[in-house]
């Protein structure tokens, strides 16, 4: 039994919680409000609620709330609407652009971050307001390419504490831990160890930035309430020796924990927030190849959780590879006679190639022989060239996919051919890029996917962030010819061809699908997420394309649409959960009352949960 010096303790500790929560709970009920509605009840006047992003509304404030909340005096007396605000904040980024005579550079990407990230300290409503409004330009800023960049120089930028940090050190206390954050309900977790930073590598606690990027775009693409969102960020140390050695650096100075010790630092940190949160959505991201299959395989049948790196990367991969079909004229369902070329077997590549599999197996009647045909439209090539059957101490998640000796020899290839000579014998329909490294589509390769059999062959440089890309849209089209279909996954302008048409170069941003795999999931409540909610998504977004906009080259929407996209994806993701019988419910919508949506009925379920940044009433109650 308890003594009464802990009982008291803990009775102190849950009094504690409840008024932190208290706060919470006002904010969490803010932001489903609009103008006009219900009031929303606060617990703080003054400089108290002008110090609080989640309240703040700055010269917002009407002048009825400066009264009621002790404001007056403590701002300049015009009162602006929320548009003179953007207005006035858009003047800093402007004159910042301004002023990069140059164009852009790292230097400007960071200056541009810190404007945006200001601005999130101080006031929540008005930054996810400029962020949803200018999506197209400020994404890449708050997410790839730039967070690369947040990353690699997170420890000198670090001001404001955000989101979580669970550490080696903290094992057998993250169950207490969880508590220490103040909002009781959260719906949606980006989780990494650092270990495998866009392409970048090992960047240890300073991954941290990656989450919050992630979840910046949930916010604004999914419309996820920013006060149900929780970056994490599991430091069980880094491998790092430059980072090992920097007196400055912010997590935990040792090598990597390894085995089952790391096994049992996740494992304790998702029995801890999957306890607390019990309806929650994890999305680990940017985990090493090791562990990302291994992790995933896991949890995957027992939480609500998915990779975003193997599953979102294989979705929007495939949603492209879709469009490139189309884009030369065929139907969807002659995907399984494309020749694809892979570059790289990380957890990308492998997560890419095990969803295409599927997706051709299905087409061609799901079955054993239906898998082993579409085995053998892929030839996949490592650091150490075409991978076969002669490889030795092969990888296991690879071993699917090495080419048997005969196919090899037919072509006239052998075990670790390089990618300039795969791709001159086999005459790829599709060249994918997921390599990490930039320039390996070099002069070579790119000349000898001349030779495709494809009346319109597909470059796919998917790799993060832009100085990792395969090649550059430039290059693609100069070298291969006009005819091509380009993506990328960082952001590239198009290229102006000699006739005077536009080359397109389309971005195969994992933004395309993850906001909508996690709102689809939260809004059926599905108990997992399904290969079949997966595949769902991709087929949204490859089919959101007009026949028009893809036989032009365009096989990915404009950023501009996310939220659309994001509504669309999400609504295809609840159907699936309805159809497989995973869906449970969500707030007041049981899975009975699900089940009976039409498809129409879907998506505007889904649009009225989407959240959309209003400034809330508030009204001052003293505790």
């Amino acid at each position: 039994m308890p003594n009464f010096s802990s009982q008291l303790r803990l009775s102190s500790l849950l009094k504690r919680f409840k008024q932190r929560t208290a706060t919470i709970d006002g904010a969490r009920r803010s932001f489903a409000t609009t103008e006009g509605s219900r009031p929303t009840i606060v617990h703080k006047r003054s400089l108290d609620i002008l110090h609080d992003p989640w309240f703040n509304k700055g010269t917002a404030f009407s002048m009825t709330e400066r009264d009621r909340l002790d404001l007056r005096g403590l701002l300049p007396p015009n009162v602006m609407t929320s548009q003179q605000q953007i207005e006035r904040f858009m003047v800093d980024l402007k004159r910042l652009e301004v002023n990069a005579r140059d164009g852009p550079s790292d230097t400007n990407a960071l200056a541009m971050w810190r404007i945006l990230n200001r601005l999130h300290d101080r006031n929540e409503t008005m930054y996810y307001k400029v962020l949803i409004d200018k999506i197209e330009e400020y994404a890449p800023i708050v997410y790839t390419p730039t967070v690369g960049l947040v990353c690699q120089n997170y420890s000198g930028l670090f001001r404001r504490p955000r989101g979580m940090y669970f550490s080696a050190e903290d094992r057998g206390e993250m169950m207490s831990m969880v508590y220490n954050w103040p909002a009781d309900q959260v719906d949606m977790i980006v989780v990494t160890d650092g270990s495998r930073i866009l392409g970048l590598g090992d960047l240890g606690v300073q991954g941290i930035g990656i989450a919050i990027g992630k979840l910046d775009l949930y916010v604004a693409a999914a419309g996820i309430n920013p006060q149900r969102v929780l970056p994490v960020m599991i430091d069980i140390g880094t491998n790092n020796e430059k980072l090992l050695k920097n007196p400055l650096y912010l997590g935990l100075q040792q090598h990597r924990l390894d085995g089952e010790e790391y096994l049992s630092v996740m494992d304790e940190f998702m029995e801890a927030v999957f306890t607390r949160w019990p309806h929650v959505i994890v999305q680990f991201e940017d985990f090493q190849s090791k562990w990302a299959f291994k992790l995933l395989q896991r949890y995957r049948n027992t939480y609500r959780m998915f990779n975003d790196d193997v599953q979102g990367t294989a979705g929007v991969a495939i949603a492209g590879l879709l469009g490139a079909v189309r884009a030369q004229g065929r139907p969807m369902i002659d995907f399984p006679k494309q020749k694809i070329v892979v570059a790289g077997a990380g957890s990308a590549g492998i997560g890419v190639l095990n969803a295409a599999r599927k997706t051709m197996a299905r087409m061609l009647g799901n079955n054993e022989s239906a898998f082993d045909s579409a085995r053998r439209q892929f030839w996949v090539v490592d650091s150490m060239g075409l991978i076969t059957e002669d490889r030795k101490n092969i990888d296991p998640d690879a071993q699917p996919f090495a080419r048997k000796i005969k196919e090899v020899s037919r072509q006239g290839l052998m075990e670790g051919a390089n990618l300039a000579e795969v791709v001159k014998k086999v005459k790829p329909d599709v060249l994918l890029g997921l390599s990490a490294v930039g320039g390996l589509f070099s002069k070579e390769v790119l000349e000898a996917l001349k030779d495709s059999t494809s009346t319109r062959p597909a470059i796919f440089a998917m790799s993060n962030p832009t100085k990792n890309a395969e090649c550059t849209p430039d290059e693609a089209f100069s070298i291969v010819g006009d005819h091509i279909i380009f993506a990328s996954g960082s952001p590239f302008n198009d290229v102006t061809l000699g006739n005077g048409q536009v080359g397109h170069c389309n971005q195969g941003n994992n933004m395309y699908l993850f906001p909508g795999i996690g709102l689809g999931t939260l809004l059926s409540g599905a108990r997992v997420i399904s290969d079949g909610m997966l595949q769902a998504a991709a087929e949204c977004l490859a089919a959101y394309m007009t026949e028009e906009e893809v036989l032009t080259g365009i096989i990915y929407p404009s950023i501009s649409s996310i939220r659309d996209i994001t509504k669309e994806v999400a609504a295809a993701v609840v159907r699936e959960a309805i159809v497989e019988d995973l869906a449970e419910g969500y707030r007041d919508m049981d899975a009975r009352e699900i089940r009976k949506l039409n498809q129409e009925e879907i998506v505007q379920y889904v649009k009225n949960n989407m959240w959309i940044p209003n400034y809330p009433n508030l009204v001052y109650k003293n505790e």
